[in-house]
């Protein structure tokens, strides 16, 4: 186990623990030295983690005391850090500026070892950055599907052939090349994809399909093509 994960074991570990608990005890479930526990526990008292206690008595971390509202392992602070970079590589603009954002958050919510996993730029994401696409705003698509609200589309199939689409969004697909939207198209009575680079333009409906979303994306997911009934107006 590497330090910054075992300073992190550490800190729930006594924060959890309703008594003083020994180096020994820490070093057993962590599967650890107790000589290892030791200089961890004066690692985290010299970075100002109230934990009081001695050799031989045990530890306690002092009451009130409490963690950042964001406390990861190693792991998945890397786990993290790789997710973020993915979201790089989408055409969603507002995702991406929202990943620079809990980004930050994150930098300044862990303690020094694990900020440092976020600022060291060790991994990456590889790969064409897929443009924004000129007709539509994913943020909106996004939005429709969370308040399950009906969208127009002005679309192109892959033919060049042009048609307006009234659909339910349900989900979003993101492939390096492009993003799909997933929905009930009303025009085909059934669940279709629609590349996100082909939608020419995107307006609001004006009426919602609400309470029938999740019903409707288990369907999509268990390949059904069956009419989901009538929407709800807004």
């Amino acid at each position: 186990m590497r330090k910054a994960s075992r300073l992190f074991e550490i800190i729930q570990i006594l924060r959890l623990a309703r008594h003083p608990i020994t180096a020994a005890e820490i070093a057993g479930r962590m599967e650890v030295t107790v000589r290892s526990i030791y200089r961890d526990i004066a690692a985290l008292q010299a970075m100002r983690v109230p934990i009081e206690g001695e050799r031989g008595i045990g530890y306690i971390l002092r009451p009130g005391f409490d963690l950042p509202p964001l406390m990861f392992s190693i792991e998945e602070t890397e786990a993290v850090v790789l997710a973020l970079a993915l979201l790089e590589r989408t055409g969603d603009v507002e995702l991406k500026e929202a990943a620079k954002r809990v980004g930050a958050k994150i930098a300044g919510a862990v303690p020094p070892p694990l900020r440092q996993t976020l600022s060291a730029r060790a991994l990456h994401a590889w790969g064409t950055v897929q443009p924004a696409p000129e007709g539509i705003d994913l943020s909106r698509v996004r939005r429709a599907i969370r308040e399950e609200e009906k969208l127009v589309l002005d679309y192109r199939d892959e033919l060049g052939r042009a048609s307006e689409r009234t659909i339910r969004p349900l989900a979003l697909i993101y492939y390096s090349q492009s993003a799909n939207i997933v929905a009930w198209c009303e025009l085909r009575q059934a669940i279709r994809n629609f590349r996100a680079d082909r939608v020419e333009n995107c307006d609001p409906a004006g009426t919602w399909f609400r309470g029938e979303g999740d019903r409707l994306r288990e369907l999509w997911i268990s390949g059904w093509k069956v009419d989901p009934g009538p929407a709800i107006p807004g």
